[in-house]
């Protein structure tokens, strides 16, 4: 069983301040080693996880730093930031299953520390949830802010008030766009340049609902407020218009159904936790090169 997945384990039946620690501990442990077997991160490993009592202080430094320019300082988004951490516990606990997904669920994450400090797309969504819950407090400008910082710098661009379960999964990330009326379940896994925007012009409620354990493969696109039920899956590059039920697989330009809309075929497996991209492809097309 991989480190990962062996943590996963132990942390199951773990208070919130249990599993936060017991992560904690995970990582500052990692960086100790990474900082032996190359002195030339010590420093970097230091100031951005060594340094810190907790994973919040840890991420908020990092976070700040990542996202500060010139006339929006560090030591704003820091205090910002860990104010925002401190006083939701919900927001940490999202935390703890965002960094457990991408370590479980991407082969090529070496560690949590790995995680912490380079995936993009977990940076970008952790930042969304800080931008979210100051939307949902009327900080409507600083919300917007510090979106549009997440944009510039991680290349995704997520609206503040789009509502994210826990145990995201952003792979790769780069050209994700998601737009202000959607929701993501839990343990959903959304690949890169995937968008879930509208149709138009229209306000109101207009973007997708994305259900628990859903996988959206590299370069879709979904439109509308429709609904992809729990545990779908959506081929890479398919254009999806309408409704998908729940553990079905949706593919092409227009998207369709493997099975047909009248007896889709549906798999047992949460694609959101498996990544298993490919295993429909036999039973869609005869396709061989």
């Amino acid at each position: 069983m991989p480190a990962g997945e062996r943590l996963y384990e132990s942390l199951v039946d773990l208070s919130v301040e249990e599993n936060e620690a017991v992560l904690w501990n995970q990582i500052k442990a990692e960086a100790r080693r990474d900082a032996e077997v190359e002195p030339a991160l010590a420093s970097y490993l230091y100031s951005t996880i060594l340094s810190h009592s907790s994973l919040e202080r840890s991420l908020s430094f990092h976070l700040g730093n990542k996202l500060c320019s010139s006339t929006l300082l560090s030591t704003l988004l820091y205090d910002l930031f860990l104010d925002t951490y401190s006083s939701d516990p919900g927001l940490r606990t999202a935390t703890v299953a965002d960094l457990r997904a991408v370590r479980t669920r991407d082969p090529a994450c070496v560690s949590f520390s790995h995680c912490l400090l380079n995936y993009k797309g977990f940076l970008a969504c952790q930042a969304h949830r800080i931008a979210h819950k100051l939307w949902a407090q009327s900080r409507r400008p600083l919300a917007l802010a510090l979106h549009s910082r997440v944009s510039e710098v991680f290349a995704v661009d997520i609206h503040p008030a789009a509502k994210f379960g826990k145990g995201i999964l952003f792979d790769h990330a780069t050209g994700v766009v998601i737009g202000e009326t959607a929701v993501i379940g839990n343990n959903v896994s959304i690949l890169h340049h995937v968008t879930l925007g509208g149709t138009g012009k229209t306000c109101g409620d207009r973007h997708p609902k994305i259900g628990d354990g859903v996988l959206i493969g590299a370069g879709a696109t979904i439109l509308g407020n429709v609904k992809i039920g729990a545990g779908a899956k959506i081929g890479a590059g398919s254009v999806v218009l309408i409704d998908v039920p729940p553990r079905a697989t949706a593919v092409g330009n227009p998207a369709r159904l493997v099975g047909g809309k009248e007896k889709p075929v549906v798999h047992e497996e949460s694609p959101g936790e498996s990544m298993d991209h490919t295993s429909f492809i036999s039973e869609w097309s005869d396709y061989i090169i």
